[in-house]
């Protein structure tokens, strides 16, 4: 095919007839393409792109849920604030995303849920705001724009003075506060950064009699996400330890965690068409928006997704393929488009 569209599938399919099964991920350009180009044939949504959604969604739900994630002990901050914070609302989000992108996000979801509720069909809008079809589907199944920004977009001290924090810390502490005198102490530990980054580093010690050692710092989103979306039995004891805790802090949390293993379970055992429609009810119910919002995608491809976790049918060995050759591309042309590995 030249292009990726409902029109070019269905076209190729119909200069090929015959197929019976076609195995595809969840994009609707090969769900419509496909029922027109080959109506008699089986769809089956691939397993793989089932719990890659999934995965995206439970990302949403942590990140909603991010105040719930402990930094260990909670002593006194380090660094005074300027002023102290206003109280949050027990259903306000921590920590709110500011910037161009959170802004962007944001006007986007606004505009995309307007056209919904005009009507207007994802290619509608799609043209419109000059987006793809998949990214209108994601911002129309995200509820409000927060769970959309995954990341808190905070930025951070370079990450090669972390390892240099408690000396500079020492040193500080007795009394050598001069940031050039410490960035050539570092030079001397085999530190290759520039003074200005020290100079930066330390600028947040001044004020500060004594400098204590910092608080950790709480799991990223993505690592808890990750821990969720493992295995229990493949969890390091040290990564299962802090979902523990954070999981008996967050009981909303916690039904999500139930919810991927028996989500896993089903797929695992292929039980698709008699538990997925259970499963779906019971996550509804439950009330989480990220994973109400995934069985809303579900229920508008009911039918491939009970296939694809019922059926033997995975397309996991072509997806291997296809990455292999994306990584391939990347290391030798970067991110350009694939008519730069064409040949004249």
């Amino acid at each position: 095919m030249e292009e990726r569209s409902s029109e070019s599938f269905a076209a190729w399919l119909a200069a090929r007839p015959g197929a019976e099964l076609i195995c595809r991920d969840r994009a609707g350009v090969y769900s419509d393409g496909g029922t027109r180009g080959a109506p008699d044939a089986v769809q089956v949504a691939d397993r793989w792109h089932l719990w890659h959604n999934l995965g995206e969604a439970v990302e949403r739900a942590v990140a909603r849920h991010r105040e719930h994630l402990p930094a260990g002990a909670t002593p006194q901050p380090v660094f005074p604030a300027a002023a102290p914070a206003a109280p949050e609302s027990a259903t306000a989000p921590a920590r709110l995303r500011t910037g161009k992108i959170a802004d962007r996000t944001r006007a986007r979801h606004a505009d995309v849920h307007l056209m919904l509720a005009k009507k207007r069909s994802y290619r509608e809008i799609a043209a419109a705001l000059g987006l793809s079809r998949n990214t209108v589907r994601r911002f129309a199944r995200a509820a409000s724009p927060e769970e959309l920004l995954v990341n808190d977009g905070t930025g951070r001290q370079p990450a090669a003075l972390d390892e240099h924090e408690p000396y500079l810390r020492e040193r500080w502490n007795s009394g050598a506060t001069n940031a050039a005198r410490l960035w050539q102490e570092l030079r001397d530990r085999g530190y290759k950064g520039s003074r200005t980054q020290v100079r930066h580093y330390v600028a947040r010690f001044r004020g500060n009699v004594t400098v204590p050692a910092p608080v950790p710092a709480p799991p990223k989103v993505r690592a808890v996400t990750s821990w969720i979306m493992t295995r229990p039995d493949r969890l390091a004891d040290a990564d299962q330890a802090s979902l523990n805790a954070i999981l008996a802090a967050c009981p909303d949390l916690a039904a999500v965690v139930g919810s991927v293993r028996a989500f896993a379970e089903i797929m695992n055992e292929r039980r698709g068409r008699k538990l997925l429609e259970p499963w779906m009810t019971a996550v509804t119910a439950a009330g989480e928006p990220a994973l109400r919002s995934f069985v809303t995608g579900l229920r508008a491809d009911q039918d491939a997704a009970i296939n694809g976790l019922s059926l033997r049918w995975s397309s996991g060995a072509v997806e291997g393929h296809v990455n292999r050759i994306k990584m391939l591309k990347r290391q030798m042309y970067g991110r350009a488009n694939p008519d730069l590995l064409l040949l004249d």
